[in-house]
């Protein structure tokens, strides 16, 4: 799949379910069931243990659903990622050597970045989006909206605590796509191998997305 491709359904689809369990099975039975629900999208964490070799199982696996590396913290990890068959690269804060690697290499990547100057410095170095991480506790849904004033052309994904009491408002204050991790995949539906308490998860949140985009009024 091409970057543009890929940059396009990331932002169709409005949702980066992110995979931060404890196990690699855990991980994979994870992203099979928000496959199945209608989610083409998984980020697996490099906090999963055998992070890099569950990437590489699942893209084997399933060339239609776009797997992306999340947490990653050096261009090494980068590197083995994209070995592994990553489709796209995120970090939890600004690294501006690993968002040099992706734009080098034509992967799409998304930084994770908080203040203005961050954002900035993200979407200069090459970023295809700017994750705000942690988008919560910094004012939420009003924190995107502020964002988005002056630099309205830069797609921001909003993460850290977007939930199904704020998705809609995420999406409506401005935000391209929400990076959903524990609101989406409960620990309790990994433990009891319940894949239809993800699934429904999944069809609410989108739902969610494809509703508020309909909408026009601020959040």
């Amino acid at each position: 799949m091409t970057k543009e491709a890929i940059r396009a359904q990331i932002t169709g689809v409005g949702i980066i379910p992110a995979v931060r369990l404890g196990t690699g099975e855990d991980a994979r039975f994870a992203a099979e069931a928000i496959y199945s629900s209608g989610i083409p999208i998984v980020e697996v964490t490099m906090t999963v243990p055998g992070a890099v070799k569950v990437i590489a199982q699942l893209a084997r696996q399933n060339s239609a659903l776009l797997v992306g590396a999340g947490t990653v913290f050096d261009v090494e990890t980068a590197q083995q990622c994209l070995d592994a068959g990553a489709a796209f690269l995120t970090t939890t804060g600004l690294d501006l050597e690993i968002v040099n690697f992706a734009a080098k290499h034509g992967v799409v990547i998304f930084p994770g970045a908080l203040t203005p100057g961050e954002v900035m410095a993200a979407w200069k170095a090459g970023a295809d989006f700017v994750k705000i991480f942690p988008c919560a506790p910094v004012g939420g849904p009003r924190y995107i909206r502020a964002l988005k004033a002056p630099f309205p052309k830069i797609p921001l994904i909003a993460s850290g605590g977007v939930n199904q009491e704020t998705a809609a408002a995420f999406i409506r204050a401005g935000a391209v796509a929400l990076g959903i991790g524990r609101d989406l995949i409960h620990p309790d539906a990994i433990k009891r191998r319940e894949a239809g308490w993800i699934r429904e998860l999944s069809r609410r949140y989108l739902s969610l997305v494809k509703e508020a985009r309909g909408l026009n009024e601020p959040a």
